[in-house]
């Protein structure tokens, strides 16, 4: 409950931050966000039928690329993104798009099918790696002493 009432404050102290540079609203941020919510499932606001959750993911994946991507595969990616994160998100993307997984035989290629597959078994690869890493490092310091 704590944690949730910063966030609200946060959005709330954010939207006054908006209002007093004449840029939106609170009210212009919740109709924003109604018409995310309507555009991403036309399943449930609109005509489009999803059997499966599969088909509400696949859906809100085109939404996205078609409608605020501007049809683009990728659209912009953020350029400082650590390497497991931009990977992630280039690699559910291109799923999504319909492209095959990684080719190739280069350390690169061997680091994204990593990735790939963390992403696959459930498991976010920025997270699984700093554990990894950690525990690398604790069973050195263990064998230092």
């Amino acid at each position: 409950m704590d944690e949730l009432g910063d966030v609200l404050f946060q959005v709330y102290f954010l939207a006054l931050l908006l209002e007093e540079r004449q840029a939106g609203s609170l009210d212009a941020v919740a109709e924003q966000l109604i018409a995310k919510l309507i555009r991403r499932h036309p399943h449930v606001f609109g005509e489009a039928e999803a059997a499966t959750a599969a088909d509400v993911v696949k859906t809100w994946g085109a939404v996205k690329r078609d409608q605020e991507r501007g049809g683009e595969i990728f659209g912009e990616l953020p350029e400082v993104l650590p390497s497991t994160l931009y990977a992630k998100k280039v690699l559910k993307r291109a799923r999504a798009a319909g492209a095959g997984d990684p080719e190739g035989d280069g350390h690169g290629e061997a680091l994204l099918e990593a990735v790939r597959a963390a992403v696959d078994a459930g498991v976010d690869p920025e997270l699984e790696l700093r554990r990894a890493a950690d525990r690398y490092r604790e069973q050195v310091e263990r064998q230092a002493t």
